[in-house]
């Protein structure tokens, strides 16, 4: 049985990845920016960690290493003349394999960059890409795309957690301009950002209040009045990705600044974002993964106790085979995203399946490959020091591993006509 793929082919022409693997120009493509990265961006890990250096002219740097913003800009305009100018990916024209071998080699090196240049390009500059008018696109989106601005999305809030709609940040209609009010809170680039994507629920009166479906996105740029941000909050991991809040004080927000220019409920569109950044879990997982399984190999190899290498011993050799296991299971999970969306199918389900256990796989490797090394591997010295640290956030952010599951199980009682709340307050099918 054939294990390609049946969509369209991509860049490299007809030769398409194995279900299972990258193809062999891709491979080319693996070792090209593994390179790159390793000379680039890893000896700044610890000025980013210290805050001595932000990520942000080093992922300019990247991008115009490998002639990105010409590449966007020239998409773009193709995607204009077909009247939609919806951009994939910023990186490969599209292709999501590249996408995500950009992702999880950055990973290798420092997940929390990666996490800068997702939030900005991904969630921000991709949200106006796929929902923006034309105008919208071009003036705010094709920015953020090209890395000459910083981009942020705001959903969480203070008070709503896991509950993502449960938002206080209020839109009012107000002639040709709604007025803003609330926070945000933990959003990425937040300190630095250039443009904003924020999610405010609709008021038109004390009726509507309750109603999560009345959710819209706008789009603004730092120096509009009202908005303000904070300081870049101290975190215990992904220290290279700014994080902090957004404070939204009487904002007064044109009406061709509501992101699509008409109000049509963007929980929808939101869930699609939450998808995509779930999918993007199982890129990153596995460059951690990766990274921590070669460290833990060589370290082992080389490490000698008792007159001989450690990986001759089997309680050794046990934790790296586990390694290998959840190495091999995650990477199957990445390729199973990408086939998803390379034949346009959406996976809800699968996407929360992947992020929970791509997430919990990632830090079991990792802490085990912190206890493998002992005490070098709690030293900042031995890369897997922060490869752990960083590693937890994947199974928080994003939505917790605890949503992932409940969401899993809401979809699968669905294919079933069942309906699953949280509070048991919608009305609910009888089991057929």
């Amino acid at each position: 049985m054939s294990t390609e793929t049946s969509a369209a082919p991509g860049p490299f022409g007809d030769l398409l990845p194995s279900l299972f693997d990258f193809a062999e120009p891709h491979r080319t493509v693996e070792k090209m920016f593994r390179e790159y990265c390793q000379k680039e961006i890893e000896p700044h890990n610890a000025e980013m960690d210290d805050g001595k250096i932000l990520p942000f002219e080093l992922i300019r740097k990247l991008a115009n290493t490998f002639g990105i913003p010409e590449m966007v800009k020239a998409g773009f305009e193709k995607k204009l003349k077909e009247k939609n100018g919806k951009m994939d990916s910023a990186f490969g024209g599209g292709d999501p394999y590249i996408g995500a071998i950009f992702g999880k080699e950055l990973s290798r090196v420092n997940p929390g960059f990666t996490m800068t240049l997702g939030a900005s390009i991904g969630l921000c500059g991709g949200s106006i890409m796929a929902k923006g008018t034309p105008e919208q696109k071009r003036k705010y989106g094709l920015p953020v795309m090209t890395f000459e601005k910083i981009g942020c999305w705001g959903m969480t809030e203070p008070d709503s957690g896991s509950d993502a709609y449960a938002l206080k940040t209020s839109a009012v209609p107000d002639g040709d301009h709604y007025i803003l009010n609330g926070s945000k809170t933990f959003i990425t680039n937040a300190p630095y950002a250039d443009i904003f994507v924020i999610y405010a629920k609709m008021d038109r009166g004390k009726e509507m209040k309750k109603d999560k479906r009345l959710i819209f996105p706008f789009v603004m740029e730092k120096d509009i009045a009202g908005l303000t941000v904070s300081k870049p909050m101290h975190k215990m991991g992904m220290k290279a990705s700014p994080t902090g809040d957004v404070f939204l004080d009487n904002v007064r927000v044109p009406k061709d600044q509501l992101l699509g220019g008409e109000e049509t409920s963007a929980r929808e569109q939101s869930k699609d974002v939450f998808a995509g950044e779930r999918e993007g879990t199982p890129t990153m997982a596995l460059g951690i993964i990766e990274r921590c399984l070669e460290d833990s190999i060589k370290y082992a190899i080389n490490r000698k106790q008792w007159g001989k290498p450690i990986i001759e011993f089997q309680l050794i050799q046990e934790k790296i085979a586990k390694m290998y296991v959840h190495y091999e299971n995650v990477k199957n999970l990445l390729f199973k995203q990408i086939w998803l969306k390379m034949n346009k199918r959406k996976g809800w389900k699968e996407a929360c399946a992947a992020k929970y256990y791509a997430s919990a796989a990632c830090v079991e490797v990792a802490m085990e490959a912190v206890q493998l090394m002992g005490g070098n591997g709690y030293m900042r010295e031995y890369h897997v020091e922060l490869l752990a640290r960083d590693a937890k956030l994947l199974q928080i952010g994003g939505g917790t591993s605890e949503i992932q599951l409940l969401n899993v199980v809401k979809d699968l009682a669905r294919e079933y006509g069942y309906e699953v709340t949280i509070d048991g307050s919608a009305p609910r099918k009888e089991d057929a």
